[in-house]
């Protein structure tokens, strides 16, 4: 299937691994040209690298901490014509109420709550000119309410609620506002994530891995499952989809 995508330019977050990285890749290979923005500049560089080689499309990347304001203005105010905005940059770590403490909580909203609503707002007249499409990757966790991620619980149901009202006025600009809404994916960060789980449910974290076989299929995601949905939601073939959701967890009650 043409997904239509073939010489628009896309700017994603969070690049430099798991669904960015992956994102990145086939994007290329569906003939985008790419911003890519992390804090790892080698490994967007490698990135970048690998793009030019396979795909023949043009790449750029900027190194930038997107939680700090001018490096989000840097970002905002470099980027040219761009047609889809891929939110993807953050980790919101899990634990209690009473395990997250207030520089915690803080630091991870700061990066990737307001750094989705920043972004966005820095490059929405850019993205409208193009009549764009912005793809927020959030998390299932804001659906799920688990006690023992409660930050991301709270922070992902808000990037719920923000995708769901821009998408509201974004019609009317002729542009659409989606989400993604992944369960576990098979990144080290799910790694890292399963491990405190099963630290705090077996008093073992390397336990970890029983708890990925018990998911759906036996396994998590792949980021390339996700990476897949945002090609899909960000075309023309998916013109008429604006201020939804798609969950990707394996099915309900995931």
């Amino acid at each position: 299937m043409d997904l239509g995508l073939r010489g628009k330019t896309v700017l994603i977050t969070g690049a430099s691994q798991g669904i960015g990285r992956e994102t990145a890749l086939l994007l290329a290979a569906e003939g985008c040209n790419l911003v890519l923005v992390s804090r790892d500049a080698a490994r967007l560089e490698d990135l970048a690298g690998t793009i030019r080689t396979h795909h023949g499309v043009s790449v750029s990347f900027m190194a930038a901490d997107l939680s700090s304001d001018a490096d989000l203005q840097r970002v905002g105010s470099s980027v040219g014509d761009l047609d889809v905005l891929v939110n993807n940059a953050g980790a919101i770590p899990p634990g209690t109420l009473q395990q997250i403490d207030d520089r915690q909580w803080r630091e991870a909203w700061d990066l990737k709550v307001f750094g989705y609503i920043n972004l966005t707002r820095s490059l929405y007249s850019n993205l409208k000119e193009r009549q764009g499409v912005i793809v927020n990757i959030i998390g299932a966790g804001g659906e799920v309410f688990r006690p023992d991620y409660i930050a991301g619980a709270t922070g992902n149901a808000a990037l719920m609620a923000f995708t769901r009202a821009l998408g509201k006025s974004a019609a009317a600009d002729n542009m659409r506002v989606v989400g993604i809404n992944p369960g576990p994916v098979s990144t080290p960060r799910n790694e890292t994530m399963l491990r405190a789980r099963a630290k705090a449910e077996f008093g073992d974290e390397d336990r970890w891995a029983e708890l990925n076989s018990a998911l759906p299929y036996g396994r998590s995601a792949t980021p390339e499952e996700i990476a897949s949905a945002v090609a899909f939601l960000a075309s023309p073939r998916s013109g008429y989809t604006n201020g939804t959701i798609l969950t990707i967890d394996g099915g309900p009650g995931a």
